[in-house]
């Protein structure tokens, strides 16, 4: 019989944390926590005015104005996102892949999530052209798409796409009569930002769309959950906000009083947070290209990674020697690669790819040491691909693949 996505081993329909930067807290947010520690009173359904002012900051230095009036804060991405759907109603299009959270958000709403390839250049966003016909053929079906979900750095593909496709995935959103939600989590993680342009749907349809930046991305900790969402600034956009923080106040979604301080502190990139975001983009940028040359110099296939501290690899070109250890589909590749490298390599099941397709995202944080000194070490060095802990980790790499040929 053959076995789906949801049968099988392990938490599968529950997808994987987003790849974390594997360094220590930067220690001047230890110390903003420490000093909002004894706060008691928690923060207000959508955030304080001090963590909403300050997204308007961050967003205005994207060449995003923002109001305080059309910002919501929420304990993470999920949460913000989930309420923010709740809100508007309807079904959502998807990119294929996507991230792993963003398909059950939609299930648990009750709400039908239809999928979309991504162009062959990056993820991120749908092909206009297969959009436009999904979202046509779904309608005739009886289904009710509202929404499109998309994002400008992408997990789990590590891509940026071109403004021009950005552009054209919106037009056809609009054409379509899609609310878009663009989810730019990753965007500060880009790992050669002077060279990469990244743009926002908010730029383009400033009346039809709302951005969501989960702060873990880049500036806070994933144990400290805090993330922002951007309104149009529409009577429509203040309605979306009111009910997105009638779901919030609802499910007691707030922001802890501590975590809001360190978020708005993060939020206006003083030295040291900008600092260690871009050095920490620029590692992960380094381990990433190299662990894609051993990939590519194994036989697999995968797109340069732009973003984030992962990669998106196809195994199927090597699907004959996986054969012999005993995998065959997505579930299998999982289980036998992750265990090899001694590090979690979530297949592409669980990001709404095909179960038979053999890719997984393979993480760059393990990669930098296994203790907070290795990998502080990683951040400072010249040339951490030098070390010998990051030279070990890539040599594994690159041997549990050659073993494949």
């Amino acid at each position: 019989m053959q076995r789906t996505a949801a049968e099988g081993r392990g938490p599968v329909r529950y997808g994987p944390p987003a790849p974390q930067p594997g360094l220590p807290v930067l220690p001047e947010l230890l110390s903003v926590l420490a000093a909002a520690a004894g706060r008691a009173a928690p923060e207000p359904p959508g955030g304080g005015d001090a963590v909403r002012e300050a997204a308007c900051r961050y967003w205005g230095r994207r060449g995003l104005p923002t109001s305080p009036e059309n910002v919501a804060a929420g304990p993470g991405a999920p949460a913000l996102l989930l309420a923010l759907l709740g809100a508007y109603g309807g079904d959502v299009m998807l990119p294929r892949p996507c991230p792993a959270w963003w398909t059950p958000q939609v299930r648990l709403l009750g709400r039908r999530a239809y999928h979309v390839p991504t162009p062959a250049e990056c993820g991120g966003v749908p092909d206009p052209y297969a959009l436009l016909e999904t979202v046509r053929r779904v309608r005739a079906e009886g289904g009710d798409p509202r929404v499109l979900l998309l994002s400008v750095a992408d997990d789990p593909t590590a891509t940026v796409p071109p403004p021009e496709m950005v552009r054209e995935a919106c037009e056809a959103a609009e054409s379509a009569g899609l609310f878009v939600v663009s989810d730019e989590s990753w965007r500060d993680t880009v790992h050669r930002p002077y060279d990469t342009l990244v743009l926002s749907p908010a730029e383009m349809l400033p009346e039809h769309a709302a951005v969501l930046v989960d702060l873990s991305g880049a500036m806070l900790p994933a144990g400290w959950p805090a993330a922002v969402a951007r309104f149009p600034d529409t009577p429509r956009g203040t309605w979306l906000r009111a009910r997105t923080l009638d779901v919030l106040t609802a499910t007691g979604a707030m922001v802890a009083g501590p975590v809001a301080g360190a978020a708005a502190h993060a939020l206006d990139e003083p030295d040291a947070v900008a600092g260690r975001a871009y050095a920490a983009a620029a590692l992960h940028g380094v381990v990433a290209a190299e662990a894609h040359r051993r990939l590519l110099a194994a036989g697999a296939l995968a797109r340069p990674p732009q973003a984030g501290r992962h990669l998106y690899a196809d195994l199927a070109p090597l699907r004959a020697g996986l054969a012999r250890h005993g995998v065959g589909d997505a579930m299998e590749l999982e289980d036998w690669l992750g265990g090899r490298l001694g590090a979690p390599t979530p297949g592409g099941q669980r990001f709404a790819d095909e179960l038979g397709a053999l890719r997984v995202r393979l993480s760059t944080g393990p990669l930098l040491g296994a203790t907070p000194q290795e990998r502080l070490a990683a951040l400072t060095a010249r040339d951490p691909l030098a070390l010998p802990h990051v030279g070990d980790s890539l040599e594994l790499l690159g041997s549990v693949l050659a073993g494949l040929a």
